[in-house]
């Protein structure tokens, strides 16, 4: 016999409900993106490889603080639908415009670092 909800309702299919909604608005969410970055000319950040020099466009969806070696770096999480990049410009505690939800475009060099995409320094320009 199924669980049910207070309200008699089976709670599988309420769960099943919600997590296909969840994902329906999430791959539309990707998508946008992807089409984002490729509106602006950008390579999707899924196909870039170590040593690679891109340019990427996406939005910043985490904003650290972390300390590399003794010296303090701020750490951001590019992501365009594709994929992720994680962005860490050192000495900068912290860079006016680089928040959470911000669309930003980078231009550097891609390295890898346990499977991670990541980008030293790279360049940027904030996106309205």
């Amino acid at each position: 016999m199924a669980r049910r909800s207070d309200q008699g309702e089976p709670v599988g299919f309420l769960r099943r409900t919600l997590d296909r909604l969840a994902t329906t608005t999430g791959a539309i969410e990707d998508a946008e993106l992807r089409e984002d970055a490729e509106a602006a000319g950008c390579a999707p950040i899924s196909g870039c490889g170590d040593r690679q020099l891109a340019t990427l466009h996406g939005t910043l969806r985490t904003v650290t603080l972390r300390p590399r070696g003794g010296v303090s770096a701020l750490e951001a999480e590019l992501y365009d639908g594709s994929g992720t990049a994680t962005l860490i410009w050192l000495g900068q505690r912290r860079i006016a415009g680089i928040s959470p939800g911000r669309q930003i475009t980078v231009r550097g060099r891609v390295g890898m670092q346990g499977g991670t995409r990541v980008l030293y320094n790279p360049r940027y320009e904030l996106c309205a």
